[in-house]
Formats: structure tokens, C-alpha cells, sequence
């Protein structure tokens, strides 16, 4: 084999990374490979793709590599005992799984050794009220899932027998489709890359594994959630294959909207009516929060959408900091259904008020000279 640098028989610069080295490697692979040469350049592409690999096998190895920095190739010779593996002892397949492992998602399988794949996550729905997201609850949910069948032990075969390693691709799980000068590794179509077949099926599974069940599961929702908000319930996802791990299950928060509350971030807001009188004059109302009732002063003069701040009323966020305000908007209900006595008061206050001239509704005279201002602009 040449003793040529490693570093230029795959083209790149001694302080290359793992992932450009790695590039390198699959370009000058596929250059050189037997399948893409032929005729009087065969023997010469053979050599080639041979000093590839052994250069490859060197440098993608922290420990080689670094022996290589320093001592050359005598650092890595086998016959001095500090080298590893050269490429002339591997064959082409070897070569190949390790070049197109990872294009392909391939890879070498263990002697008929079945793989096992974690499950997948599962994710559901809940719906709280604005209180139990706010203050915390302890929830029950009934979930659907795949679980690992208890009559097989999830094996998929038969109480008493196992599944037999894979004839068409010898257990490896991908066989190899030539197409052309080129060749491309899939995954198997008899056990789709499980590397086993089960030749007698469980009869409670179907010998795939796993059955479907419902779950009982007690999720403990922090307090200060809020909509699209995850909990994460660890292994309690669908069951993995051929005994691997089993997946999550996220519970999705949803909070239902509330009759009084609107929630905004940790503030909350609500809407509270006054009579016309309770607005002129001032006075004191009594507003829900989350946590009672608490008293609430309005001063003489009050206008329709004023907002009342109740400091710490709010929601103390699930993730840490001060709790929010409770922010409640006044509306200024007009009177309807008015007796004729009452109209006749009413007209009786409109005509002392507008004796007092502006001060009893400044909003109303200022409105009247912008709209002034606005007329007299206009041409007609």
C-alpha cells in the first residue's frame, strides 16, 4: 500500500472536521469505487478506493489521528502495535455500508440480531378551566396507545418460539439493488429492515408486538399554565418495537374561555358595568377575582372604559416571576325602560347641567371645537 499522506489521498487539510472529512471520504469513495470503473482503469480505481479507506479508517479515529500527526505512518502500523486496521483486510461490502451508511440510513446488522426502535410519542389534548390553570389541579386522562403485547413479551412470535433471522438479506435488514455502474442500499422487502421474520405469529398481537389499549394517567398540571403550554409525561408514549424504549406522551394545554376573565399573559381583565348614578357620583362596588371578592372605589366623575388596577390579582406565571394585575374596565350602563317621572328628571338634570356651562362635560366641548376646526377646513 503507498505510504502517500493521508490528508491528500482524500483532499483535505490537516485541521479538517469530522463532517468535511467525512464528505471527503464518500466523494473520492464514489469516485473510485469498482462499479463506476472499468476496463484498463479497474486494477488502478481498486488501488484507490483501497487507500480511501485505509486513510479514512486512520483519521475519523481521535486516537489515530493524533498518532498519525506525530509519528507519521509508523505511528499507526499494526506491526508496531499502535496502528489499527488496514483497508486491504476489508471487502467492498464493508467499504460500501460505511460510505453510503449514512445516505441511506443503512448500516451493518449484527448477525441476525433483531433491532429494536423506540415508540412513538403521543400527544392529547386538555381542557381546563381558567381557576384549575391558574391554581393547579391533579387530572385524570384515559389515552389510547400501542402497549407492549403481555402474551409475547413483545417479540411478535408465537409463546414458545422467536423470530428466525431474515433469508433474503441475512439478517442486516438492507440488501443492495444495482442500477447501472451504481448500486444504492434499501431497506429490506421481506422484513423491512427488522433483520427477522416470525414464521408462527402471536395469536393476541398479530405478531406485530404490540396491542392497543386505553391508559389511566394522572397528569399533576402545575399552577400558572396557559393555552399551548406542554407537559411532558416520560415513557408513556406508544411501546417500542422488538422491546425498545417507549415514546412521551405531551399533554397540550387548552383553557376554556371564561364567563368574567380574560386572560393576558399573567394580567387578567374583566368587564365591570356601573349605573349612570354610581359614575357621577362615586361610589364603591364589589368585583370578583380569582380569589374572592374584594372592594372596588369609584370616584365621582368616572368615564365609560376607565380602567381600575387591582395589583397581584392576577396570575403568578408558571415559569417564575411577579404575579399580574387583575385590570377591570367600567362601562357606563345608560338607563332604559324610563318612567315618564324619570325622563322628566333627567331633562330637568340635562338643563341645570348645561346652565353650568362646560364644566360638567369638558369631553363633550372639546369634541364640538374639533369638530369646528374640521368643517372649517373642509371646501365645498
Amino acid at each position: 500500500m503507498s505510504k502517500q499522506c493521508y490528508y491528500e489521498i482524500l483532499g483535505v487539510s490537516r485541521d479538517v472536521n469530522e463532517a468535511d472529512l467525512k464528505k471527503a471520504y464518500r466523494r473520492m469513495s464514489m469516485k473510485y469505487h469498482p462499479d463506476r470503473n472499468s476496463g484498463a482503469d479497474a486494477d488502478k480505481a481498486e488501488a484507490r478506493f483501497k487507500q480511501c479507506k485505509e486513510a479514512f479508517e486512520v483519521l475519523k479515529d481521535p486516537q489515530k489521528r493524533s498518532a498519525y500527526d506525530q509519528f507519521g505512518h509508523a505511528g499507526v502500523d499494526p506491526s508496531m502495535g499502535a496502528g489499527g486496521q488496514g483497508a486491504g483486510a476489508a471487502g467492498f461490502s464493508d467499504i460500501f455500508g460505511d460510505v453510503f451508511g449514512d445516505i441511506f440510513g443503512g448500516g451493518r446488522g449484527g448477525g441476525g440480531r433483531q433491532r429494536s426502535n423506540r415508540g412513538s410519542d403521543l400527544a392529547y389534548n386538555l381542557e381546563l378551566s381558567l381557576e384549575d390553570a391558574v391554581s393547579g389541579s391533579d387530572v385524570t386522562i384515559r389515552v389510547p396507545t400501542q402497549v407492549k403485547c403481555s402474551v409475547c413479551n413483545g417479540s411478535g412470535a408465537k409463546k414458545g418460539s422467536s423470530p428466525v433471522t431474515c433469508t433474503t438479506c441475512g439478517g442486516v435488514g438492507q440488501v443492495r439493488m444495482q442500477q447501472g455502474f451504481f448500486s444504492v442500499q434499501q431497506t429490506c422487502p421481506t422484513c423491512r429492515g427488522k433483520g427477522t421474520v416470525i414464521k408462527d405469529p402471536c395469536k393476541n398481537c398479530h405478531g406485530h408486538g404490540r396491542v392497543q389499549e386505553h391508559k389511566t394517567l394522572s397528569v399533576k398540571v402545575p399552577a400558572g399554565v396557559d393555552n399551548g403550554d406542554r407537559i411532558r409525561l416520560s415513557g408513556e408514549g406508544e411501546a417500542g418495537e422488538n422491546g425498545g424504549p417507549a415514546g412521551d406522551l405531551f399533554v397540550q394545554i387548552s383553557v376554556k374561555p371564561h364567563d368574567i376573565f380574560q386572560r393576558e399573559g399573567s394580567h387578567l381583565y374583566c368587564e365591570v358595568p356601573i349605573s349612570f348614578t354610581t359614575a357621577a357620583l362615586g361610589g364603591e362596588l364589589e368585583v370578583p377575582t380569582l380569589g374572592g371578592k374584594i372592594k372596588l372605589k369609584i370616584p365621582a366623575g368616572t368615564q365609560t372604559n376607565k380602567l381600575f388596577r387591582m395589583r397581584g390579582k392576577g396570575v403568578t406565571p408558571v415559569r417564575g416571576g411577579s404575579t399580574g394585575d387583575l385590570l377591570c374596565r367600567v362601562q357606563v350602563e345608560t338607563p332604559v325602560n324610563l318612567t315618564a317621572r324619570q325622563q322628566e328628571l333627567l331633562r330637568e338634570l340635562d338643563e341645570s347641567c348645561l346652565q353650568g356651562g362646560t364644566t360638567h362635560s369638558p369631553h363633550h366641548s372639546s369634541w364640538k371645537d374639533t369638530v369646528k376646526n374640521f368643517f372649517e377646513k373642509m371646501s365645498f
